[in-house]
């Protein structure tokens, strides 16, 4: 590997941890909101209620962010350039279907709608950041 080449991967590897920090960031802003607002956020799906607050909020978007960034690397060292573009499909599936845990659950309509948000906020940081990461 030349330099140009360690430099270029150093530097996509930061842009992906950045992507992957603000994607966890992002995923608070609407649970900081609904705080503010005084939605409870509990919710019950399959019999289990559980209340939803910063820890998991955090947990779960980094937990996340942090698998699509590795099957995003695999992607790309088992299919090259075309890896980028196979990712960006999975991730817009996968956003779509992990609507189906807000709606489904049993909440109130304020709490399914922060709970969306949370969702798309994710995916609107995430997805673009790391497709850009692995421009170059």
């Amino acid at each position: 590997m030349t330099t140009q080449q360690t430099t270029t991967a150093v530097r996509g590897r930061r842009r992906a941890a950045w992507a992957v920090a603000a994607a966890t960031a992002a995923a608070i802003v609407p649970w900081a909101v609904a705080a503010i607002a005084g939605a409870d956020l509990e919710v019950t799906s399959a019999g289990v209620t559980m209340d939803v607050g910063p820890a998991l909020v955090l947990a779960g978007a980094l937990t996340m962010s942090l698998a699509g960034w590795g099957l995003l690397t695999w992607l790309l060292r088992r299919r090259g350039g075309d890896g980028r573009r196979v990712w960006t499909g999975v991730a817009l599936t996968v956003l779509v279907l992990s609507l189906g845990g807000p709606l489904g659950a049993e909440a109130d309509a304020d709490v399914k709608t922060y709970l969306v948000l949370m969702h798309l906020a994710v995916g609107a940081v995430l997805i673009p950041g790391l497709r850009a990461a692995v421009r170059e």
